[in-house]
């Protein structure tokens, strides 16, 4: 692999003539002036090398060389890290570095390459700590430079609108402000390395079946006051170099060419600087893309492109036609520039070199402890202390701990050691993460004898469990990009769960998931722990917990439904159907996603949003909530009442006194939430947060703003969106403000 790097230049950066010369070289000028100066020094083919990215290059040697030269296939080839998602070449003249494009939200995804894989975006986000993505942001940054990477295409924020959707453990939480700040800090944390991150996919793309053809229908009241406002609140805290846009219609237009939400919202109202990169495959136009809002088409030829929209011959005849202007092109340019300045990628190029991958596992371990959810605990069966023998059942336990499907697929340092995986018809392999729960269980009880059964037997599996003082039985959905799934789980799962339960009355259930499920056994085990897709040292993070060495402190970023029947919508459309089937969804529920809906709804979930049981107690008290001319600001203090040090978090949410009456979608919104490592018998330091105003308010699009209707409401304070005893009563003014950012 040859190293992506720039010509060594930084060494003569402050002398005035070059300044002069090349004035984006000068590292005292403004990004947006580097940007913009480098740009004014551009040709028109240079500009055009910006916009125009690939793919893998022996696909690409098959293109006909009018559309991509015979040397930019040879540069391509010489340079591109092989395997990788995407190159756009360097411009040597003016000493602007190549792109070098990595996938994705959980580590370096190189095809042919081991990485270190962090749990998954849904299992960081059930931290309810924005300083763990944060830190995993910073590893995988890390890696990805000392693999020749500059750009990484992480930083997923859609909402688990559709539960079963196969791409919700990329993402992070059902709730604008949980997903906003958890997704920011992963970009923050890239981006703290000198490198591009990626905001994605926008938006209001939440299902993979029929994801390439899907027309989906939503009011701009309802998108603002959801998806998109979990997009803006990521955008407003990190700041990503770029904004990758997404398959699926959006009311009728292309997310790639849809001018509402990639020029008037993105870039107009929220005075976005960076660029708008196409997901692989999802452009359908040349005038139309560029005109409304997309910066830069990524990936060709992979992905059914069918043409090369951007290639320098098609986008110069757009040009020559007056279709698209010149002054077009020069932004296009100069926002895939601005972040490669104002990110340090720039000024420090990536450069190939060794990895510490036991210091970078350590810390994908320790946001698996941060993150994995205590769901039940009846009998206070958990942590094991002072068994003599455990059954091991199912999940490969043995070997390893599962990990989602498709571009986040991360191959681990040590393989994947269960390559034979169901299900077979997955176009990667199904991976699994080399920690076996069973082989970190021993070390952590070496007292104890731990047998293991695969569950494929169940009757072997009951025999075990019998004979053994407590039966640990692990379960599995897969789940990946480019399908959907159900919330039953496949195979005799629920049977072995059943079984064993009837078997052994300590029975634990640890779930590996890509989201919910439903557990028609819940209420037959005494303790159920969710480690979601727990990363490179699951297993390591699973045994110490269940050992007691860990207090469990995540809490659901998502709700678990009891039933399909509680789901917004029966059937997805276009599910288990060939792909390239037009369809097309209406959410009518609009922003009442998740916990809002069972609110509306009246439906009790199976296991609430922001639920998360720990080892102690904790107890909120000091609540304190007060206006100050129409700033709400919210405090509270956390107190452990156990036995055992812990995290716990606090939750606040606002109800309105009439939710309608206020023209909110339900009765309440999460607003504030704070997370604290307490001794027993102590209190975390008292804390306070303002409350963002628009999570308070209602979008008005009749004239772009925002608006607080005046009134009561109550703001409550608790540990889940359940479990909220303490209310204090405020009084909002009417407020209104423009949407459009300042």
């Amino acid at each position: 692999m040859k190293p992506i790097t720039i010509v060594t230049m930084l060494a003569f950066v402050s002398s005035p003539a070059l300044a002069q010369s090349q004035p984006w070289l000068d590292t005292s000028k403004s990004p947006e002036e580097r940007a913009k100066a480098a740009v004014a020094a551009m040709t028109i083919d240079e500009k055009l090398t910006l916009i125009f990215g690939f793919t893998d290059a022996d696909d690409l040697a098959k293109q006909a060389d009018d559309i991509v030269p015979a040397a930019v296939k040879a540069v391509v080839k010489a340079n591109q890290v092989p395997g990788s998602s995407g190159f756009v070449p360097a411009i040597p003249r003016l000493k602007i570095p190549a792109q070098a494009q990595t996938d994705a939200s959980l580590g370096v995804r190189v095809e042919g390459m081991q990485r270190t894989a962090l749990p998954s975006s849904l299992a960081t986000a059930a931290s309810f700590d924005p300083t763990v993505p944060e830190a995993g942001g910073r590893m995988i940054a890390s890696e990805a430079r000392l693999t020749g990477f500059n750009t990484f295409l992480a930083g997923g924020a859609n909402l688990a609108r559709e539960p079963r959707s196969g791409r919700n453990f990329e993402y992070v939480g059902e709730d604008p402000w949980l997903a906003g700040k958890m997704a920011a800090g992963l970009i923050n944390g890239i981006q703290s390395q000198h490198m591009v991150s990626t905001l994605k996919h926008f938006a209001v793309n939440d299902q993979e079946s029929q994801r390439h053809s899907l027309d989906v229908t939503i009011s701009p009241e309802a998108m603002h006051q959801s998806d998109l406002l979990a997009f803006e609140f990521a955008y407003e805290q990190s700041s990503p170099g770029s904004v990758m846009c997404s398959y699926n219609l959006i009311n009728g237009r292309w997310g790639c060419e849809n001018e509402y939400l990639l020029q008037k919202t993105l870039k107009q109202d929220w005075g976005y600087k960076g660029y708008v990169m196409a997901d692989w495959g999802a452009v359908h136009s040349t005038a139309d893309a560029a005109n409304y809002g997309l910066d830069q088409f990524t990936g060709f030829p992979c992905c059914g492109d069918r043409k090369p929209w951007f290639a320098p011959k098609v986008f110069k005849a757009a040009i020559d036609k007056g279709e698209i202007s010149m002054t077009r092109l020069d932004d296009m340019a100069t926002r895939i520039l601005w972040p490669l300045f104002s990110t340090g990628a720039f000024d420090d190029p990536a450069k190939a070199g060794p990895i510490d991958f036991r210091s970078n596992a350590a810390v994908a371990q320790k946001a698996a402890e941060d993150s994995l959810v205590l769901l039940k605990n009846d009998g206070n069966l958990l942590p094991l202390v002072g068994v003599k023998s455990v059954a091991m059942i199912g999940g490969h336990a043995d070997k390893g701990v599962l990990a989602g499907g498709g571009s986040s697929a991360v191959m681990p340092v040590g393989g994947n050691p269960v390559p034979e995986a169901d299900p077979k018809v997955w176009p990667d392999p199904v991976i699994y993460m080399p920690s076996s729960p069973m082989a970190a269980l021993k070390t952590e009880l070496p007292k104890a004898k731990v047998s293991y059964s695969s569950g494929n037997d169940i009757a072997a599996a009951v025999a075990l469990a019998k004979s053994s003082d407590v039966a640990i039985v692990f379960v599995t959905q897969f789940m990946g990009e480019g399908m959907d799934s159900t919330l039953e789980l496949k195979g005799d799962q629920d049977a072995l769960v059943a079984a064993v339960a009837a078997a052994n009355p300590k029975t634990i259930v640890v779930i590996e998931s890509g989201g919910a499920i439903l557990m028609p056994w819940k209420d037959s085990v005494p303790a159920i722990l969710e480690a979601f897709y727990p990363g490179i040292r699951g297993g390591h993070a699973i045994a110490r917990i269940l050992s007691g060495k860990v207090n469990p402190s995540g809490h659901l970023p998502i709700s678990f439904p009891a039933s399909d029947a509680h789901l917004a919508h029966a059937d997805i459309p276009g599910f288990d159907q060939p792909d390239g089937k037009a369809v097309h969804v209406t959410y009518d529920e609009g922003a009442t996603i998740g916990y809002k809906w069972y609110d509306v709804k009246g439906f009790k979930p199976l296991f609430a949003f922001g639920h998360g049981l720990s080892y102690t107690t904790f107890a909120v008290s000091d609540t304190k909530a007060t206006v100050d001319n129409g700033a709400l600001s919210v405090g509270a203090t956390l107190r452990n009442t156990g036995k055992v040090p812990g995290k716990g978090v606090v939750q606040i949410y606002v109800a309105p006194d009439d939710y309608k009456a206020a023209g909110w979608e339900a009765p309440k919104r999460l607003v504030a939430f704070h997370k604290d490592l307490v001794a027993p018998g102590s209190a975390a330091a008292a804390f306070a947060q303002k409350v963002d105003p628009r999570l308070l308010a209602t979008y008005e699009v009749a004239d772009n703003s925002w608006r607080v209707k005046a009134g009561t409401y109550h703001v409550l304070f608790g540990q889940a969106s359940d479990d909220l005893p303490i209310s204090v009563d405020i009084t909002l003014p009417d407020m209104i403000w423009s949407a459009v950012h300042n």
